[in-house]
């Protein structure tokens, strides 16, 4: 096998969205363009969280290995010329506004991008799971011309959904925030 080399490791077993990729980018931002961050999370849903910021900001998400429960994310940093701003979905609905839209008997379609375990223990009634990782392979099962309301843990992953279906043409699309980390009403449960 070939040894993986990596300028820098950051430790982030143990935590949940959004703090790998706080984290990330801010050691990201104390590298050398070229050199190559390794990230060890256990998070599951890091994997898409750092695939899709490393997307959104230009530098190379080099790939991922995963060993017993961790997993080793190596990415690149870009050279100034190649980054982009990370930028935020313009369209969001606080949590309150959505419970109003459901306390009215509106019928809302309602995407939850947890991992199948954040969902099964907490979620808001009628949303259905779509792993934030399984996005792009399921969204030709959504219809783009509906609306969408999004929402993750904390209004991360949700964001970079809500650019991934915008990007595909789906008209309305809305980011709740500050998610379900805040939401204090009642919930499903499995």
């Amino acid at each position: 096998m070939t040894a993986l080399h990596a300028d820098r490791t950051l430790e982030c077993e143990g935590l949940a969205c959004p703090l790998p990729v706080v984290r990330t980018k801010k050691a990201i931002d104390e590298m050398n363009y070229g050199e190559v961050l390794e990230v060890r999370a256990t998070d599951k849903g890091s994997v898409a969280d750092l695939k899709g910021w490393a997307s959104r900001t230009g530098h190379q998400y080099v790939g991922l290995k995963e060993d017993n429960g961790i997993y080793r994310h190596f990415i690149r940093k870009a050279e100034a010329s190649g980054t982009k701003a990370d930028m935020k979905f313009p369209h969001t609905a606080t949590n309150d506004e959505l419970l109003a839209r459901i306390n009215a008997g509106e019928k809302l379609n309602i995407l939850d991008v947890r991992e199948p375990a954040e969902y099964a223990f907490g979620r808001i009634p009628g949303a259905i799971s779509l792993p934030l990782g399984e996005l792009e392979e399921k969204m030709t099962q959504l219809d783009p011309n509906k609306d969408y309301y999004v929402v993750c843990r904390t209004g991360n992953r949700s964001d970079l959904a809500c650019q991934m279906l915008t990007e595909r043409g789906f008209k309305s699309v809305k980011n709740i925030s500050p998610g379900m980390s805040q939401w204090g009403h009642f919930v499903e449960n499995d």
